[in-house]
């Protein structure tokens, strides 16, 4: 795992915009087309913000896959990850062809199948992540599946995961937060040639500090990145200040 760390939030988007534009055009020149992982959050709004305006990237060549979203949602709630990308990212600029993740779908069981038949045949170039405040990693929450192969699964979210998201003001309160999402799976995560993971924000540190100095293990889902041979991290501040390094 390779550290950045940046005095702010916008520094840390930047770079790591710069970063991650540079992985989608090399992989353009060098096969013709790139794919890759789309996360959401507010972690990922100045990541996604320079990521749109970088030069360069001939974005109808590219696919991109959606990280996550809660089951029973519809795709113009306020809080879906469907909205959010076609708001911040997706009405920016026009990648090629999107799967995004049906939450709400009449079939969820039919729509994983669909997402996990059109991943299997996808090789990523590229997953553009950030951790949770408890460690998470999509919605892997602890403790984080590191078995299955599957690569989109249901996954429970917990009580910490759910404060999270009424303390950024997606949900009103806490039982406004759906208790499941379809989340991409820690293995297929990790089956993507690079990761770039951008993290700010003070709320964050602890997270940070056990992903990168303590045990690797499903109690701390983000810390499975420092098996992963190109995982470059992106940090404030803030965010870096428990670690010892």
């Amino acid at each position: 795992m390779k550290l950045n760390a940046y005095d702010t939030a916008a520094a840390a988007g930047h770079a790591a915009a710069e970063s991650a534009a540079g992985i989608l055009r090399d992989a353009i020149r060098d096969r013709g087309h790139a794919v890759f992982v789309a996360a959401t959050g507010n972690s990922q709004v100045e990541f996604l913000k320079h990521l749109a305006a970088a030069p360069g990237i001939e974005w109808g060549r590219t696919t991109m896959f959606h990280l996550d979203e809660y089951i029973g949602i519809p795709a113009d709630h306020p809080a879906s990850f469907r909205r959010y990308l076609r708001e911040r990212f997706l009405g920016r600029v026009p990648v090629g062809t999107v799967h995004l993740v049906a939450g709400d779908a009449p079939d969820l069981a039919a729509e994983l199948v669909r997402l996990n038949d059109l991943i299997r045949r996808a090789a990523v170039d590229v997953a553009f992540i950030g951790i949770g405040e408890n460690g998470h990693i999509a919605f892997n929450d602890p403790p984080a599946d590191f078995a299955t192969e599957t690569p989109f699964i249901v996954v429970d979210l917990d009580e910490a995961c759910r404060r999270q998201q009424v303390g950024e003001g997606w949900f009103p309160s806490m039982a406004a937060v759906p208790r499941q999402a379809v989340s991409m799976s820690v293995r297929q995560i990790l089956r993507a040639a690079r990761i770039v993971c951008t993290v700010p924000d003070a709320r964050k540190a602890q997270a940070v500090k056990t992903a990168v100095e303590g045990e690797i293990g499903p109690l701390a889902p983000a810390s499975i990145l420092r098996t992963h041979a190109d995982c470059r991290m992106f940090l404030d501040r803030a965010a870096a200040a428990l670690l010892s390094r």
